[in-house]
């Protein structure tokens, strides 16, 4: 666009706008300065330049968000710019759905439910005036993206899947309402229907497909829910041969997750050991890996090799001298095991309820469980293992409201619902879970829900 009329203000807003990712805290202002300085060399330029007073006010917009101030102050300027472009010019829905990110980006992605519902409030608007406007589902989407609003985005990502169809980011972008609202077989569709296009996309453009990225991740976790753990693994192997051979940290990252999924989702242990790579010392992944490997070797009855990777896990951490919430859940979570296995019960409790504070301090994120092992749903199987039915029922429950229709989770309230007299709930549970598992692999549902 810019080289067919160099004097169209929005050829260098456009590319401008590339280098701001909100939700992912992520800013390239070099980049953007040099778009903007290519139309002309100031804001007041800029503004000069502007054939109409429309192109002026997205140009104004696009200056405030790359202008003097931190990053939240400039998010905030780019915000109210936005606001004020939409009303002057009320039918131009472009604006409008603009708007709506520029809020969500006020937030650089930190879930607070009063500014995402205003997002939301002027995305639908915009989906009302036009229900095939993927910037107005995609939109509503991200704001509604956690378990206790998931169901009021469940349109707007319907509608999303037919908007955008040869859209790999769009329709992976629909399962994260069905995530969190543990639509499990929605979950695998969209995934697979995302990995293909983008797939067929690569191949086209003489790449090697993509089999350790952000769609194969969630589609293994669906599968995993389905009880499929086959067909999770052939996704999880093509990933691991990706990483031994060399990869992005990206994906290094993906395949750590994976792992960690498989190995305490289907409670196969030996699978930690089986599934093996380099990952780099001192990184959030490695602290991941080293947790899984531990978890596992506490069930196998090697608490050693356990406290040396716990030890180091912990040591690691502090040499990297950031806030790691998640880290310390998995070191907690591992400290509870070693206190179960040395007969210390209320001490393992007690960790793990501190944990549970901490996890439930957090804003909601959006996608699998941020937190491999929920420590309510660990507490849960503790005190089930335990015979305290009643509490650990609790844990269950408590656990459902952030991850709905987890399959762990079900299963241990059906159970230990049982056990405390509560057959209606544990029916209940029990129908959810049979219902979710009606493609499961046979042995997979022989071994772990009898």
């Amino acid at each position: 666009a810019q080289q067919a009329d160099p004097t169209f203000a929005l050829a260098y807003w456009g590319e401008a706008m590339t280098y701001n990712h909100p939700l992912w805290k992520e800013q390239d202002m070099d980049a953007a300065h040099a778009a903007l300085a290519r139309y002309a060399p100031t804001p007041e330029a800029r503004a000069a330049r502007a054939s109409t007073e429309r192109e002026r006010a997205y140009m104004q917009a696009v200056d405030a968000l790359y202008g003097p101030g931190n990053k939240s102050e400039r998010d905030g300027h780019y915000m109210e710019r936005m606001k004020q472009l939409s009303a002057a010019f009320p039918k131009d829905l472009e604006a409008k759905a603009f708007y709506a990110l520029s809020i969500l980006g006020t937030k650089d992605g930190d879930r607070d439910f009063a500014t995402y519902e205003r997002a939301a409030e002027v995305a639908k608007e915009v989906f009302a005036a036009n229900p095939r406007h993927p910037g107005a589902v995609h939109y509503i989407i991200h704001s509604y993206d956690d378990p206790v609003h998931a169901h009021l985005g469940l349109e707007a990502a319907r509608a999303y899947s037919d908007i955008a169809p040869d859209a790999a980011h769009a329709q992976h972008m629909t399962s994260h309402i069905f995530v969190a609202m543990g639509m499990w077989d929605d979950v695998v569709r969209a995934n697979v229907r995302a990995r293909d296009v983008q797939n067929a996309r690569l191949t086209e453009l003489g790449r090697q497909p993509n089999v350790c990225g952000h769609y194969t991740s969630w589609l293994h976790y669906g599968w995993l829910m389905q009880g499929r753990p086959e067909d999770a693994m052939q996704g999880m192997q093509a990933c691991l041969e990706r990483v031994r051979t060399g990869a992005r940290p990206d994906e290094v990252g993906y395949f750590v997750q994976m792992r960690a999924r498989h190995v305490l989702d289907t409670e196969e242990w030996d699978v930690a050991d089986r599934l093996t790579t380099e990952v780099p010392e001192g990184s959030t992944a490695r602290h991941t890996y080293d947790f899984v490997t531990a978890y596992a070797a506490v069930k196998r009855g090697d608490t050693d090799q356990a406290r040396d990777l716990l030890a180091g896990m912990g040591a690691s951490r502090q040499a990297r001298k950031g806030d790691e919430p998640r880290a310390r859940i998995e070191e907690m979570e591992l400290q509870a095991l070693l206190d179960v296995e040395d007969e210390k019960l209320d001490d393992a409790t007690s960790v793990l309820q501190d944990a549970c504070a901490l996890e439930e301090s957090l804003p909601f994120e959006f996608g699998p469980p941020a937190s491999v092992k929920p420590p309510r749903e660990l507490l849960g199987e503790m005190l089930l293992e335990a015979g305290q039915a009643a509490d650990a029922m609790a844990a269950f429950q408590s656990a459902l409201e952030r991850t709905p229709g987890r399959t762990l989770d079900l299963m241990g309230l059906a159970i230990s619902a049982g056990e405390a007299g509560q057959p209606d709930v544990a029916a209940e549970a029990d129908a959810k879970l049979q219902k979710i598992w009606a493609s499961a692999e046979p042995a997979f549902k022989e071994r772990i829900g009898g």
